[in-house]
């Protein structure tokens, strides 16, 4: 059994899709492989897991296409607060 790694994010979090993000298959109303978030888009983590087998976090992020999309660390990125 692998090390659990600790959430780098949290839920409420603004985040931003750090490459396109294509359909693995988890959603059913999309083709395989298609296109459900382009680099750069912007949401929310909704919901923060964890992996059982491998022990890594997944995030659910709402997208501010409306779509909710599972990803890993490496696909998402923190919004950084704009300084006023």
């Amino acid at each position: 059994m692998s090390e659990t790694r600790i959430p780098k994010f949290d839920w409420g979090q603004r985040v931003t899709a750090s490459i396109d993000l294509f359909n693995d298959g988890s959603h059913p109303e999309s083709e395989l492989d298609a296109l459900l978030v382009g680099q750069g888009t912007a949401g929310e983590v909704v919901q923060v897991g964890m992996h059982e087998e491998s022990s890594t976090p997944v995030y659910m992020v709402e997208f501010d296409s409306k779509r909710v999309v599972g990803c890993l660390e490496e696909e998402i990125a923190l919004v950084q607060a704009r300084e006023e």
